[in-house]
């Protein structure tokens, strides 16, 4: 406890520099000694100090009076200067230092009765969190107060669903495969091990498949790229889903990434999950295989979920896997059947759960094809979502609707529907970038 008991005790503080300094005590006044029914006086007054000076805080009590210091705050309020200072007690004859340190700026030094003294910074010090939303760039160490511990979250890059087909004829005409989600991996560090700075890749999202000619099939997406922090750890993209054929072909998913390496691009079968792969449901760091049909499968733990395909005779609402904590996998596009009939395509998957589908709707079909829905972004919960397949069309000279794009965190692409000669198919949505956040304290 601290204690002023005479008229000539004083706290006061000795400050090396201009910047700004905020102070507030507080203290609570009794009669010395305190007697049984007497009355208890509150006070503290705050003081501002901007210059190399000596500063008196807290004021001598009255005669006969103990002032109690229940607490007291200096705050470094200036906005580059640092401050080295001093805090004082005296009788009047002989100072006393009972705190001396240096304040950086937006670092504040706080004593409170029976907890005694704490350095902190604005954000309270603990923990540092800075978030790689979709773009990369540079962890930096926190110099405002000493990490001990570093934990680090990272997504990969979803991959880019597959452009639909362009098709009059009464044939088989097949929509996009949704694009794979991307894996999710995280670490553990002692912060000595960790240098001041790290570099931050935050993986692109795999290309949209481009849609092809009139009366041409649709284009295969693109594999998303690898996020990484430093060369500690980091988390592969998800697969391309394949463009949609202009016969009864089968339409792969991608593939969704493994913690080793990336999911493929599907084909004439889905695209494997990367490593360590899983051919149906995943767990751990499993990627998971694109899917070649309507499936409740195509779920992942850690790894990046299936990216939807389509059968060889399509069936409506193929839907993108999802995953616990990776990206979701991208819906297919609408199809049409060799009738021609409309085959509806398939909403994209999650983050956060274990059952295919549920997130971003797929797009409405008939005479105005509509895009499918985007993928939810991720957080520090879950990764991206999927996004849904386009609309797809049986109306003549009429264009697909274009794949939704998956959700920052990999989430899978939708696929492309299905377009009527000359009407071209949709294009594929473009995968979720990959997401890197980092918390220190």
């Amino acid at each position: 406890m601290l204690t002023l008991n005479s008229t000539s005790d004083i706290l006061r503080i000795v400050t090396s520099t201009a910047a700004t300094l905020k102070v507030k005590p507080d203290w609570s006044d009794a009669p010395n000694p305190i007697l049984a029914g007497s009355s208890i006086s509150i006070g503290g007054v705050s003081v501002a100090i901007s210059s190399a000076t000596t500063t008196t805080i807290v004021p001598a009590p009255a005669s006969s009076t103990t002032r109690n210091i229940t607490g007291l705050s200096v705050w470094n309020d200036d906005a580059s200067l640092s401050c080295a200072i001093q805090i004082e007690y005296t009788d009047g004859v002989t100072p006393v230092a009972i705190w001396e340190g240096t304040l950086a700026s937006k670092q504040g030094v706080y004593w409170v009765n029976g907890a005694g003294w704490q350095v902190s910074s604005e954000q309270v010090g603990y923990p540092d969190v800075q978030i790689f939303n979709g773009v990369s760039g540079t962890w930096t160490k926190p110099t405002t107060f000493t990490p001990k511990v570093v934990i680090v979250e990272i997504w990969g890059g979803g991959g880019g669903g597959g452009a639909g087909a362009s098709l009059a004829t009464a044939v088989v005409a097949k929509g996009g495969g949704g694009g794979g989600g991307a894996a999710y991996t995280a670490g553990r560090f002692n912060a000595d091990d960790l240098a001041s700075t790290e570099t931050v890749t935050v993986g692109a999202g795999g290309t949209a498949g481009a849609r092809g000619a009139a009366g041409a099939a649709g284009g295969a997406g693109g594999i998303g790229g690898t996020s990484s922090f430093g060369s500690w750890i980091s988390a592969p993209g998800g697969g391309g889903g394949a463009g949609g054929a202009i016969s009864a072909a089968v339409t792969g998913g991608g593939g969704g990434g493994g913690t080793g390496t990336a999911g493929g691009v599907g084909g004439t079968s889905g695209g494997t999950g990367g490593l360590p792969t899983a051919a149906s449901n995943g767990t751990g760091g499993q990627g998971v295989t694109g899917s070649v049909a309507v499936s409740a499968n195509g779920n992942a733990e850690w790894g990046g979920a299936a990216g939807a395909g389509i059968a060889s005779t399509p069936v409506a609402a193929s839907n993108g896997g999802s995953s616990l904590r990776g990206g979701g996998g991208g819906g297919a596009g609408g199809s049409h059947s060799a009738t021609p009939a409309i085959i509806a395509g398939g909403a994209g998957g999650r983050s956060g759960v274990y059952v295919a589908g549920g997130g971003a709707a797929v797009g409405t079909n008939g005479a105005t094809p509509t895009t499918g829905g985007t993928g939810g972004d991720g957080n520090s919960g879950r990764g991206g979502g999927g996004g849904g397949g386009g609309g797809t069309t049986i109306t003549a000279s009429t264009e697909g609707g274009n794949g939704g794009n998956g959700g920052i965190g990999g989430g899978g692409g939708g696929g492309g529907g299905v377009g009527m000669n000359p009407g071209l198919g949709g294009d594929g949505g473009a995968g979720g970038p990959g997401y890197v956040i980092v918390y220190s304290w």
